[in-house]
């Protein structure tokens, strides 16, 4: 039991020395991902459009 109240302990330690990130460094990584995350969308979507005009196109 000892080992767990110094591991909670230690943990809460480690969580006091993180630099936690501000709200404008939130919203700007959070805008990168989604941008990104419709672009690689589309550009799948349109290899997976030309794919399936090949596959119809040979069968």
């Amino acid at each position: 039991m000892k080992k767990i109240i110094q591991f909670v302990k230690e943990s809460y330690a480690e969580l006091k020395k993180v630099v936690w990130p501000g709200r404008d460094d939130v919203v700007s990584s959070v805008k990168v991902v989604l941008v990104s995350t419709v672009i690689i969308a589309a550009v799948l979507g349109f290899i997976d459009f030309l794919l399936l005009l090949g596959i119809r196109a040979i069968f």
